[in-house]
Order: C-alpha cells, then sequence, then structure tokens
C-alpha cells in the first residue's frame, strides 16, 4: 500500500459516498478520517526522513583573544 493517499482521497471526493445495488451497501470512509490518515502518513515519513538531522546542537562560543 502506498504511503501518498492524496489521489485516492482525490477520486474519492469526486465519487459519491454512499451507494445500493441490488441490495448490496457500500459505504467510504468519510473524507475527514481520509485527510487525517493521510497527513498522519506523511508526518510518519517527514520524521522517518529526518532522523539523520541532529535538531538542536549547542556549542561554546569563545572569542578570539579572550582566555
Amino acid at each position: 500500500m502506498s504511503t501518498d493517499l492524496s489521489d485516492q482521497i482525490a477520486d474519492n471526493a469526486e465519487g459519491v459516498a454512499e451507494a445500493t445495488i441490488d441490495g448490496n451497501r457500500v459505504r467510504q470512509h468519510p473524507l475527514r478520517d481520509q485527510i487525517a490518515a493521510d497527513k498522519h502518513l506523511a508526518t510518519k515519513q517527514a520524521v522517518r526522513n529526518n532522523r539523520t538531522s541532529l535538531g538542536l546542537r549547542f556549542a561554546k562560543i569563545v572569542p578570539p583573544g579572550g582566555a
């Protein structure tokens, strides 16, 4: 399963939310839940990609000529 759901969300937004054919009922997840899932997966991917950076770095600054 792809972690990028943007195309699927766009397709679902254009289609119907619920349909009944010959007594069989089909319903999609609410669009709000689909968007939340896409944001969650994008955040997880961003965190996974940023693990190599150090984030906050501390350094002691010594002015020239100072001891």
